[in-house]
């Protein structure tokens, strides 16, 4: 009992902490303003790797297409390969709207397949608008709302940015994406507290690889993604390499908002557990000390809760249930984020196993020669 009675007390210290002194993370306060518009509008080419997304790729283009924004735009669809009409979707979408669909070459060793599409669509956006001050970089199941691009141009345009990023509201409609999608933006903002991702004397940087808006020329003086061709987590890389060079600022959105479906907990275990190693870079003793860690902060807390209620140990029972009561507090805005109840957030100790399990996997997936795995690409070597 006092093994338990301590990792309460634990977590519970460490909850206030992160509450009072850890960036401001739980807030979920980074936001654009909605009526923003820039004093002028540069061009912008928009950039969107797309392998096999026939299903979402017409509606983000059309959408882009539709944009409120004065300025020109260009969009550009690299079509990586696709089997299933990817680039006659993307056509159908566009309409009027300036459209280059590139034919995806072979991957090159070396490169994730995402980054070399990208690399191939910067290089096209360059030919069809060599003037373009900022490039959109967004995926295939992002759907951007009409004033999307005028309020990051702006934001870009009024702090001097060399990039913009949105984490973009994910969806969230079935039970397991209920459960977990919420608790995925909260420990992305735990890891990444925005605040100091904001702060340009701050080393924290972070991005989110659906919506990311650089500005050309600080992209191009960091040598485009050549430089983190292999990187699997790359909006994560990217923000590394500009922020070195310049300001850069990442925020939450529920306007811009991810078209992607993970109706069962296996679509969402797969998605964590492709990266979550990496996350880790590879180690196990990082992966040793994560699974204790949110042993200690996640699940301690109830467990003593209900343990100490059970036997009649107030003490080891009031600590579990302040420490709970402090992680749900924690969760609130972004449970409000998500149109979710306050009570909700008692389910977060949940979530954590759930994660920490899906981490586990992917070390295995990783030591099995299968980590990292990505539509048919796999980037972890064997062993």
């Amino acid at each position: 009992m006092d093994v338990l009675f301590y990792s309460a007390l634990i977590s519970l210290v460490v909850w206030i902490g992160m509450l009072l002194f850890h960036g401001r993370f739980w807030r979920a306060d980074q936001v654009l303003d909605e009526d923003a518009a820039p004093a002028a509008f540069p061009p912008v080419a928009v950039v969107i790797p797309a392998r096999d997304e026939a299903p979402t790729i017409g509606r983000v283009v059309a959408a882009l297409a539709g944009q409120d924004y004065a300025g020109p735009v260009h969009i550009v669809v690299v079509d990586d390969n696709s089997t299933d009409g990817t680039a006659d979707a993307a056509r159908a979408g566009a309409g009027e709207g300036a459209l280059t669909v590139v034919p995806g070459r072979p991957l090159e060793a070396g490169w994730t397949g995402k980054l070399w599409a990208v690399h191939q669509g910067l290089a096209a956006a360059a030919e069809a608008m060599p003037d373009a001050a900022y490039v959109l970089l967004t995926d295939a199941d992002i759907l951007h709302d009409p004033g999307s691009l005028r309020r990051l141009v702006a934001k870009a345009r009024a702090d001097g940015l060399d990039l913009v990023s949105l984490m973009v509201r994910l969806r969230a409609e079935s039970r397991w994406e209920k459960l977990l999608i919420p608790a995925f933006v909260f420990f992305f903002q735990k890891l990444y507290p925005f605040p100091r991702v904001n702060d340009p004397r701050s080393p924290v940087a972070a991005a989110a690889g659906g919506c990311m808006l650089a500005r050309r020329a600080a992209l191009d003086a960091a040598g485009g993604v050549a430089p983190i061709r292999d990187r699997v987590i790359d909006d994560c890389a990217l923000a590394r390499l500009l922020k070195a060079r310049g300001p850069i600022w990442l925020g939450l959105t529920d306007r811009v908002v991810s078209l992607r479906a993970y109706e069962s907990l296996g679509e969402i275990w797969s998605m964590v557990a492709r990266t979550a190693y990496v996350q880790l870079r590879r180690s196990p003793l990082l992966l040793l000390g994560t699974v204790a860690a949110m042993a200690v902060l996640y699940l301690a807390p109830p467990v003593a809760a209900l343990v100490g209620a059970t036997v009649g140990d107030r003490i080891t029972g009031f600590a579990g249930l302040a420490g709970w009561a402090a992680m749900a507090w924690a969760y609130r805005p972004t449970l409000r984020l998500y149109d979710e109840p306050a009570l909700n957030g008692f389910l977060l100790p949940l979530a954590g196993v759930l994660y920490t399990a899906m981490t586990v996997d992917s070390a295995r997936r990783h030591w099995a020669g299968r980590g990292a795995g990505w539509k048919g690409r796999h980037y972890d070597p064997p062993g």
